[in-house]
């Protein structure tokens, strides 16, 4: 095994450490100003700026995350003491990541489908953000569950960028992160559901192999196996749980490190609720990866509703976070509980 190789197979590792999760801070600034806007915080770069420092400087957070994604501006920025992100970041124990891909486009001849883009000069931007401090990346597709779709070209045009990302990312020095998000929108059932994200993560790890990408060096970020939001028949957390395991026991090789979901729309407790079930379960199936989160919204939001730009709710918002992160970390470890939850709260 080469050095660079060993490199990103510690570095994957390290992203899913036993109890530790990644926070995913990498909103772009149109995104950002969404969620600022929310809590009546102008978008402007200082605003930006103070959120994620705010973010980034929780007391301990560490203990609970091995990772943060940082968004292109986010990665240049300093903290109110001139220290830069990815510094501070490190300074704490957290590997600074980045987000590559410039967004999903509509997909040519497909009405309905995306097609997640960026590869130009993807592989200059990898070096700068290597030499800025990245040490993973983060490239995200989605998959839109409706009549007659996704469509083979759907999922097979968004498995080659996966792959091309990864094999980029792998020749720069940086782990790639491989997110499939099968979307959360639509009336689907949760056997539906299964049978895309099934097929969906089967064609990115053809592509995976295809383009000689290192599966020891990566990690996956999918989205649970549930039924579409607007379904007319819910489930269980336990059925939510077992699909998943199940989706994912059937597709991913045992080289990989770590499946580290996203929370995809689902509530703070529903993500960490399903990620602990899951974690409960993988105990009885001696499973080859580690099984733990990558959250944006679910580890933030409380964060941010807490502390809605005023400077003296900084500390109670920066205990919101952390609260969160402790709650998952200890679903990632099948160990999280009511009596947990608000033993942490309070």
């Amino acid at each position: 095994m080469t050095n660079k190789i060993q490199q990103l197979v510690e570095t994957a590792h390290a992203l899913v450490a036993p109890g530790k999760g990644i926070l995913a801070m990498d909103e772009s600034n149109p995104t950002c100003g969404k969620r600022l806007a929310s809590v009546d915080v102008e978008n402007s770069e200082d605003n930006r700026r103070a959120y994620r420092e705010l973010l980034l400087t929780a007391p301990g957070l560490g203990d609970y995350i091995s990772g943060a994604i940082l968004y292109d501006e986010t990665l240049r920025q300093s903290a109110s003491d001139g220290t830069a992100f990815p510094e501070l970041a490190r300074e704490r124990g957290i590997i600074p990541g980045i987000k590559v891909d410039t967004g999903a486009k509509d997909l040519a001849g497909h009405p309905g489908e995306k097609v997640t883009e960026g590869l130009d000069g993807l592989r200059e931007r990898l070096a700068e953000y290597s030499d800025l401090g990245a040490r993973f990346a983060k490239w995200r597709a989605v998959i839109t569950i409706g009549d007659g779709i996704p469509s083979r070209a759907c999922l097979e045009a968004n498995a080659h960028a996966l792959a091309r990302y990864a094999a980029l990312c792998q020749e720069a020095g940086l782990v790639p992160i491989v997110e499939p998000e099968v979307l959360l929108d639509g009336d689907h059932s949760i056997e539906r559901c299964f049978e895309i994200t099934r097929e969906t993560q089967n064609r990115v790890f053809s592509q995976l192999y295809r383009q000689g990408v290192e599966l020891p060096g990566i990690v996956l970020k999918p989205s649970m196996v549930l039924p579409g939001k607007d379904h007319s028949k819910q489930t269980t957390p336990e059925r939510v749980a077992e699909e998943t395991l199940r989706c994912l026991r059937n597709t991913v090789p045992a080289a990989v490190p770590g499946v580290a979901f996203l929370s995809g729309g689902q509530s703070d407790l529903e993500a960490t609720e399903h990620l602990n079930l899951m974690n409960k379960q993988a105990k009885k199936m001696q499973l080859p990866w580690r099984v733990t989160f990558s959250y944006a919204r679910a580890l933030q939001h409380v964060a941010l509703t807490t502390w809605r730009g005023d400077k003296a709710k900084l500390d109670d918002a920066q205990q919101a976070l952390l609260h969160r992160a402790k709650c998952n970390s200890a679903a990632s470890r099948g160990e999280y509980n009511d009596r947990l939850e608000h033993e942490l709260a309070a």
